[in-house]
């Protein structure tokens, strides 16, 4: 964690340089077994061309950091703030969202030139603003924003490559789980009732929306210890659970119906046997892991199914809170979900998938949203979107903690996202 910076002026030049040199080079390394051309494809709205996430990330740092605060700097490219753009309407027009995909240039080749003119700009800045305080601020959000990113990249090659009849490998030596080991059972957890504080504090990075800490009253609730599986989930879908709207919100009944759901994501039958597309290809579905890619209306139903819910994002926090960050996560290579074989509790409640909870993504009490464009960065998406906790299989171990609210809207399925259910006593 980035906390670790000594107070020393050198050790803290090193330690900043040393952490946005790792980060930078992370984002490249994920792009490393790509061929040319799976950097262009946009395979849906949602999921932008691999080489704009790289693009997109060394523009914050630009226009951000390097131009309010490197004299010397001159853009790269003066049309990139219209080409790259995401959503800040500060920053003027921007290509929309949906058409990243039609842009053939910037070439994949220019846009590692420009991450590397960044990079030794941002290397100058960093020299020569040790101590600043708010700088180090702003290039700590950047990083985190990258990360972010990183995800966005893994989340965007499976969804590019599951889309492809030939079925792609993005990396064939990725770990397979045993499919015969065992699963532990799923036990509750008891949390008394307590007036609980939540929302992040101290001097490490958290995001705005993570902010400020407050308190809630938590009547007593019950956390599985673990997440559900795809055999369970297989139980929902042969007892016709995809076919009974008893099960499902109103919004959800009529997305599953439009568009025509009747398993998770990347689920596929051939000859009868079920399938994954996972990002080390196709391969046999193995009951035993976290069931995946499924939206909030599905988490719900089958949490209404077996009679109990999603948790809140207050209960999952207050679970979380004294939890170690540690689990199946980017740093273990796997890339999929894994079984839970042994030790997964509600004290492990890191990496796999993002938990959904049904808690809508909404400013916390006393939240004020920060002038100028970072106010842009989460405060204009506390809107119609569903929290989900923990981090998953993709997360960098350094970006998430107890915190850490990440948001979707409610029909999303491309994110690494899971149920782990709750119950009221």
């Amino acid at each position: 964690m980035f906390n670790t910076i000594s107070n020393s002026p050198i050790a803290k030049k090193q330690s900043l340089s040393a952490y946005y040199q790792r980060v930078r080079q992370t984002s490249e390394q994920i792009c490393e077994p790509l061929e040319i051309e799976d950097y262009v494809v946009q395979s849906m709205p949602d999921a932008s061309p691999l080489k704009w996430h790289l693009a997109h990330t060394a523009w914050f740092f630009e226009a951000f950091i390097l131009v309010p605060h490197l004299k010397s700097y001159r853009v790269f490219n003066s049309k990139y703030d219209y080409l790259l753009n995401s959503y800040y309407e500060s920053l003027g027009e921007r290509v929309a969202a949906s058409q990243r995909g039609t842009l053939s240039r910037p070439t994949v080749a220019e846009i590692y030139r420009y991450r590397t003119y960044v990079d030794e700009a941002m290397e100058l800045l960093i020299t020569e603003n040790v101590g600043n305080s708010h700088l180090e601020s702003l290039i700590i959000l950047g990083l985190n924003h990258e990360q972010q990113h990183q995800e966005f990249l893994f989340t965007n090659i499976k969804h590019l490559f599951g889309n492809n009849p030939l079925r792609p490998v993005y990396n064939a030596n990725l770990p397979i789980a045993n499919a015969l080991s065992i699963v532990q059972p799923m036990d509750w957890v008891t949390y008394p009732a307590n007036l609980s504080e939540i929302g992040h504090n101290g001097s490490e990075f958290a995001f705005d929306n993570e902010q400020p800490r407050h308190q809630v009253y938590l009547p007593e609730y019950k956390l599985a210890s673990r997440l559900v599986t795809n055999g369970e989930y297989l139980e929902f879908i042969a007892a016709g659970g995809y076919n009974n709207p008893d099960y499902w919100l109103s919004e959800g009944w009529t997305t599953i119906r439009s568009q025509n759901w009747q398993s998770p994501l990347y689920w596929e039958q051939i000859e009868g046997k079920w399938w994954l597309m996972t990002l080390g290809g196709m391969r046999p579905l193995n009951e035993n892991e976290p069931v995946c890619h499924v939206s909030f209306y599905e988490a719900d139903a089958y949490a209404r199914w077996v009679e109990k819910r999603l948790p809140t994002e207050a209960e999952w926090e207050n679970a979380a809170k004294n939890s170690p960050v540690q689990g199946n996560l980017l740093e273990s290579g796997i890339l999929q979900p894994a079984p839970a074989t042994g030790g997964d509790s509600p004290e492990q409640l890191f990496g796999d998938v993002w938990e959904w909870t049904n808690s809508t993504h909404q400013p916390y009490p006393g939240y004020r949203l920060e002038k100028g464009i970072i106010g842009e960065y989460n405060g204009k998406l506390m809107c119609n979107r569903l929290v989900l906790r923990g981090g998953s299989c993709v997360t960098p171990q350094s970006h998430i903690r107890s915190t850490y609210r990440n948001f979707y809207p409610p029909a999303t399925r491309w994110q690494f996202s899971g149920i782990r259910l709750a119950q009221t006593p």
